[in-house]
């Protein structure tokens, strides 16, 4: 999926990690190489509200949290970046919750 999708300055990539006990996601913009805003189940703030890194709740906070950084941060469209992972369970949850707080893919 990564070779196909390219974020710019107006469409940034959102990109989505996952692993057995944790979630995170990134907006990048890969015209200048660098990372906008970001968001993980391992930040001290989500460690609080969360008591698992690796469930459906845990990716819809990570998906509302960026979303709302990247309103912040002026940032109100973006590519999904799936990676390897298929579009089903947190992958799922996390982009759902992200739409809903206001970011549009």
């Amino acid at each position: 999926m990564r070779k196909k999708i390219f974020g710019t300055k107006e469409r940034p990539r959102l990109s989505v990690f996952r692993s057995n006990l944790n979630i995170s996601a990134q907006v990048i913009d890969d015209e200048k190489g660098h990372t906008i805003v970001s968001a993980s189940t391992l930040e001290k703030e989500a460690k609080k509200v969360l008591k698992r890194g690796s469930n459906i709740e845990a990716a819809k906070y990570i998906g509302k949290l960026i979303a709302e950084r990247s309103l912040a941060a002026n940032v109100k469209a973006v590519v999904l970046d799936r990676g390897p992972y298929r579009y089903n369970g947190r992958i799922k949850a996390l982009a759902e919750a992200a739409r809903e707080a206001g970011l549009q893919f």
